[in-house]
């Protein structure tokens, strides 16, 4: 009986560790399925980030889907910011479940207002500034 006691927190770990495994791997491939419209895209934890051609759309990841999506165009982007997580900008004007990213893209649109896209990886949030900023620059460009 006690040795049954004894392995009964190992059991449920290992039950519990299967469940997180799995809803991760449903997380992954309903992405992988969401991604398929974008010339480019990424995942993490944080935010999934497409982009086609002018527009850009990003939401929250989930099992059942990318949720809270938003989209805007590459014409209506003022100016796009790297904030990167000890910078005193990061710690000033990053909010809500961004703040425990590594990095985030801010957004600052014609309109005022600034969407942020965290990044759990700086290196690739600094691959996808460059990206923006490029396309960015050649959409101010071509008007």
């Amino acid at each position: 009986m006690i040795h049954g006691l004894l392995w009964l927190p190992l059991l449920i770990f290992f039950f519990w560790i299967t469940w997180a495994g799995w809803n991760e791997y449903k997380k992954v491939e309903t992405y992988k399925q969401w991604a398929t419209q974008f010339e480019r895209a990424k995942y993490d934890i944080y935010a999934a980030l497409g982009q086609v051609e002018r527009t850009l759309t990003w939401g929250l990841p989930t099992r059942q889907g990318v949720i809270d999506l938003q989209t805007i165009q590459f014409a209506q982007i003022r100016t796009i910011d790297l904030l990167i997580q000890g910078d005193d900008a990061f710690t000033q004007t990053v909010k809500g479940t961004a703040k425990k990213s590594e990095a985030v893209i801010q957004l600052n649109l014609q309109d005022g207002k600034t969407p942020q896209i965290p990044f759990t990886d700086v290196e690739l949030a600094k691959q996808w500034h460059g990206f923006l900023a490029q396309t960015l620059q050649a959409t101010e460009n071509a008007a």
